[in-house]
């Protein structure tokens, strides 16, 4: 199957091709650097890392843009609270966001413009506007774009021009000929940066700089513009009508927008102490999971939701995440890979490239890693071993240390004493002391130390030993008992915790038993969060 991409323009899933044999342009709106990236543009720049991953995967040379906002009236006034130059703060935050974005595992953008370095081009596509009766300037000296003249406009969004409200993430400003025109150049005022220009000092307006800097690197049209889903309108919106009234030609073939990202099922804000900022994040998910785990489990939450899906971030599911890792890590740790290169025509990988062909489907193709994961436990074949850690690499994941990552952060833990209370609760299950086996499980859990097989475990092999003591053994048992145990590692374990246990039926109960423990892991202990 060839790549499909859904296009925010058309509304549709399209098949993608570049306008160019074996290249793709393709530019994501960076950040205003007035402060620290938080997590909902981690989630933003991750699926776009993801699609340029696929995109050179799958033969593409991808020249990839990611422009810095670096003068912004944000920028201007956090640097006047903080008595420095706004292009000192900038310089500060832009330094930080390219180091969180790399600890997320973000590959560095072909080019990174910044705003302050494109004032000449910018200027030059507003003369250009003027000349073609797109922009004039107000009686506050300020050059706009007349919104109503571009007869497109509202395409990308769903918007009527004539259904806007002024103030809809639109500025209300009298001086203009219409409150729904934007500003393509801000007269100056005192104490900001400001740029000479035929109609006076002054400094861009936001929305101008990216349409200069993606018609300058990639051409006046092309291939993949992308960006959060706050930026569809009127960002994107507004990049269209100007570039495409100044050029005249299509601007983008293909839009790309990510989903929404929540905090526990509320918007993010830090009015509501629900705001989560990158380096927050990896500091608590490194503390919990150990250095470099923590960043590779943010990876992980956030890349196996579909791109374009709403995602909710919280403890609870980071926590999932960092469990549902431990697994794969598990079956690499368990059968080392071989060094062959990554197998195409192979099964597993065949359904991960259709999965990711459909529209950068992460969900899916997560999925298939982990009936691979299964596969390589059963197995223990090196060549499926590799497959599962060549593919997640494609990701961007499972290229750590297997063993490292399953221990996670328990190097501060006593593993003599962990050890010792393993021992007392085996003994106190192969005693059928359940209530001193479970009174350990929860000492190990308030020290942060959960046993992987843990009450799920217990609930089963009590379940094995309770049918042995209630019927006698069919004679199908053994048989079944040796497929069990060649199926999933954990049920080896608990058959042979319990040898005398058995299933009083087989059919549905043994298959859903089966099924139940699929995927479960076998490792002594891992270090849980807080």
């Amino acid at each position: 199957m060839a790549l499909k991409i859904y296009n925010t323009l058309s509304r549709s899933v399209e098949p993608f091709k570049s306008i160019t044999p074996g290249k793709v342009g393709m530019y994501v709106c960076g950040v205003t650097v007035y402060d620290d990236c938080h997590i909902g543009h981690g989630r933003t720049f991750i699926a776009f890392d993801v699609a340029r991953r696929w995109l050179q995967e799958s033969g593409y040379d991808v020249k990839f843009v990611r422009n810095v906002t670096d003068v912004d009236d944000k920028i201007i006034k956090r640097a006047a609270e903080r008595k420095i130059l706004p292009s000192e703060l900038a310089e500060t935050y832009t330094k930080r966001m390219q180091e969180d974005l790399g600890e997320l595992g973000c590959l560095p953008p072909s080019v990174e413009p910044r705003a302050t370095q494109y004032i000449p081009k910018m200027l030059a596509l507003i003369e250009k506007l003027e000349e073609k009766g797109y922009a004039y300037q107000d009686k506050n000296g300020d050059v706009d774009f007349s919104v109503r003249k571009f007869k497109p406009y509202g395409a990308l969004s769903g918007k009527k021009v004539d259904e806007l409200q002024p103030g809809e993430r639109v500025r209300v400003e009298e001086a203009k000929q219409d409150p729904l025109d934007f500003a393509l150049w801000k007269r100056a005022k005192p104490g900001e940066p400001e740029w000479d220009s035929k109609w006076g000092k002054g400094r861009p307006g936001w929305h101008i700089e990216c349409s200069a800097m993606s018609c300058d690197l990639l051409g006046e049209t092309f291939d993949i513009h992308g960006g959060g889903p706050d930026l569809m309108f009127p960002h994107h919106e507004n990049e269209i009508a100007q570039s495409e009234a100044a050029n005249g030609k299509k601007f983008v073939n293909t839009w790309m927008h990510s989903g929404p990202l929540r905090v526990n099922g509320e918007k993010m804000s830090k009015s509501l102490g629900n705001f989560w900022t990158i380096r927050d994040a990896l500091k608590e998910t490194n503390t919990q999971y150990g250095d470099k785990n923590g960043n590779e489990t943010l990876r992980f939450f956030l890349l196996r939701s579909h791109y374009r899906s709403p995602i909710d971030f919280s403890s609870a599911l980071v926590e999932d995440a960092h469990q549902a890792l431990i697994r794969l890590y598990t079956a690499l740790k368990n059968t080392p890979a071989d060094d062959n290169p990554l197998d195409w025509n192979e099964k597993y990988a065949a359904q991960f490239k259709e999965a990711m062909d459909d529209d950068f489907n992460t969900a899916q193709a997560v999925a298939v890693l982990f009936e691979l994961a299964k596969e390589v436990n059963q197995t223990k074949s090196p060549e499926l071993a590799r497959q599962l850690k060549k593919l997640g690499g494609v990701l961007g994941i499972l290229q750590l240390a297997p063993e490292a990552f399953v221990k996670g952060a328990v190097d501060s833990v006593d593993e003599a004493a962990v050890e010792a209370l393993i021992a007392e609760r085996k003994a106190a299950k192969a005693a059928k002391n359940w209530a001193r086996a479970d009174e350990i499980r929860k000492e190990l859990l308030e020290k942060n130390i959960v046993l992987e097989c843990s009450r799920r475990c217990d609930d089963l092999a009590q379940s094995l030993i309770s049918m042995a003591e209630q019927t006698e053994k069919p004679e199908w048992w053994d048989q079944a008992k040796k497929e069990l145990s060649e199926a999933d590692p954990v049920m080896a374990q608990i058959i042979r915790a319990n040898p005398e246990g058995f299933l009083a039926t087989r059919g549905n109960p043994f298959e859903t038993l089966l099924r139940s423990v699929i995927g479960q892991q076998t490792v002594s202990y891992t270090h849980l969060r807080a």
